[in-house]
């Protein structure tokens, strides 16, 4: 690991497997196995760059979002292009570590969940486990997203307000119904963030934009 460290320096966070890559070799590094190794890691850190996955990113900003320090500018990496990458109009590989040295950071809505958990890429309300179906009711601010029975819902950041989308699935011909908070009430659901399951199941979830949104560098 490179040690060397200035607050007005970036620092790149790679985590578990992933690599940093040649063009960003020169900057302090710190890898990360666990998301609790993060706080030590950007204590003294005006930007952020993520070498990681979707959940990676959301990991970061939800330690961000939990510490008040959602004025750290944040830049995304990966390798390869993901759904974050999509939503955000960002690109991956070789082009997104040079814009992580050169981009300029613009405030974009974030979205969280009601357990403080934020998702950058697309979250996912399935059925739980022995269920083919979810039974509830579901809305995007005032407009009823579905009431009765349904195989899942998707839910997604925009890159501008009102701050997210969600579409019930195998509906995609209804298309996306956007707003800033997306509720859910039901028998059971089981929640999923950018790839990575809740421990349990639950019967309420919400998505929603917070009041401030996170400083992405673009």
């Amino acid at each position: 690991m490179n040690t060397a460290d200035s607050s007005a320096s970036p620092v790149v966070l790679v985590f578990g497997e992933h690599r940093a890559g040649r063009a960003l070799g020169d900057i302090p590094t710190h890898r990360i196995d666990t998301h609790t190794e993060i706080d030590a890691a950007i204590e003294h850190c005006r930007r952020v760059v993520v070498v990681g996955s979707d959940a990676d990113l959301a990991a970061l900003l939800s330690r961000l979002l939990r510490a008040g320090r959602l004025d750290v500018e944040v830049a995304y990496a990966p390798r390869r292009r993901t759904a974050a990458t999509r939503v955000y109009r960002l690109p991956a590989g070789r082009r997104a570590a040079r814009r992580a040295r050169r981009g300029s950071a613009h405030r974009v809505p974030l979205i969280r969940d009601d357990t403080g958990s934020v998702v950058v890429g697309r979250a996912r309300w399935l059925p739980p486990d022995g269920e083919a179906l979810i039974r509830g009711e579901a809305t995007v601010d005032d407009k009823r997203l579905f009431d009765g029975d349904v195989v899942g819902v998707d839910i997604e950041p925009t890159l501008s307000v009102p701050g997210l989308r969600a579409r019930v699935g195998r509906r995609k011909w209804r298309g996306w119904v956007a707003g800033r908070a997306a509720q859910l009430g039901s028998t059971g659901v089981a929640v999923v963030r950018d790839r990575v399951s809740a421990p349990r199941a639950t019967r309420r979830s919400t998505f929603y934009r917070n009041v401030e949104g996170w400083l992405l560098v673009r």
